[in-house]
């Protein structure tokens, strides 16, 4: 998993970024172009931030009386209702400003068109905040988006102890035997069994060679299993979930625990390259990302062989000294 450079979202704090932007980008194109309207921008980002920060330190009541459950709610909504409120007067103001730089012939298009971005990411959650706070309703996991700087960026939940969840992107890796990394993925929106048979397709492209692989749990499927055993001439990969008598054997025997014994290698390589730089990407977009984690891949490789030469020079330099020992 390589982390996104974000903060933690909520709805209200990703409102404010959107808004901020709004507010900073529109204000800034403005006064380039002699619009006026936004002589007042600063105070008018220090009256939102003011309204969020208040709505960020609210917390719902835990008495077990209702009534005094309920005047919190409503001083709840109130305080909501707003942050809301100024926040849609601003994006007026905003569409407004555009529509005037549209009619001049602004020459700035791709500085509009983010800005107009921007407001429909304020749109969205200023809908999220309402139907959540005031409305009472979940908000499903498909609808939220955790950056809105980085929109690639995916809420995982890997089971780690301390670790509830991480904000970024899952990466597959394959490697070779001896270190180096033959192949890498990062995962939209994917899980590990989807790219399984992917992943063996495209090595076996470049290295024919290919007739073995060991896999973890997560990639397991009936039909991975089944075409994985086609392509490969030993399939090393555990089953989830409670086995069958067949699924023993195979697990049990000698060759499959002696697989899984070298498979731990991976994991150093995915901690090698993590310390390396591939815990958390700097980089911006989602094409930034996958050139951060393919220059991270070439450079882990690069170790690897600088590793290699650094050992058979150590060897050649010994048996020199062995051959010729220097006198006393």
């Amino acid at each position: 998993m390589v982390e996104t450079d974000v903060h933690f979202p909520t709805d209200i704090n990703l409102l404010f970024d959107a808004i901020r932007k709004v507010i900073i980008l529109t204000a800034r194109l403005c006064f380039t172009f002699g619009i006026e309207g936004w002589r007042q921008s600063r105070h008018n980002l220090k009256s939102v931030k003011k309204l969020y920060n208040k709505v960020r330190k609210l917390r719902r009541c835990t008495s077990k009386d209702k009534k005094q459950k309920a005047r919190r709610k409503i001083v709840i909504i109130e305080a909501y209702q707003a942050y809301i409120d100024l926040v849609e007067r601003f994006l007026g103001r905003a569409k407004e400003s555009i529509k005037a730089l549209h009619e001049m012939g602004c020459p700035a298009v791709i500085k509009l068109m983010e800005i107009e971005g921007y407001i429909r990411h304020a749109e969205r959650q200023i809908d999220q905040v309402r139907r959540r706070v005031i409305g009472d309703e979940v908000i499903l996991h498909d609808e939220k988006v955790f950056s809105i700087f980085e929109e690639h960026t995916e809420w995982i939940c890997k089971g780690k102890a301390g670790v509830t969840q991480e904000l970024g992107l899952k990466v597959c890796v394959l490697e070779y035997q001896y270190g180096f990394i033959l192949y890498h993925k990062v995962m939209e929106k994917q899980t590990d069994e989807e790219v399984a048979v992917p992943m063996v397709e495209e090595t076996k492209k470049r290295f024919q060679e290919l007739n073995s692989c060991s896999f973890d749990k997560g990639f397991h499927s009936p039909s991975n299993r089944e075409r994985l055993g086609t392509m490969l001439d030993k399939v090393v990969l555990p089953k989830k979930g409670k086995l069958s008598f067949k699924d023993k054997e195979i697990e049990h025997s000698e060759e499959f625990i002696q697989a899984r014994y070298q498979h731990s290698a991976v994991e150093s390589a995915i901690n090698a390259v993590e310390n390396h730089g591939l815990d958390r990407c700097l980089d911006h977009g989602l094409k930034g990302f996958k050139r951060y984690v393919a220059f991270a891949v070439i450079a882990r490789n690069i170790q690897m062989l600088g590793n290699i030469i650094q050992q058979r020079e150590l060897k050649r330099l010994k048996r020199r000294e062995k051959k010729y020992p220097l006198a006393a």
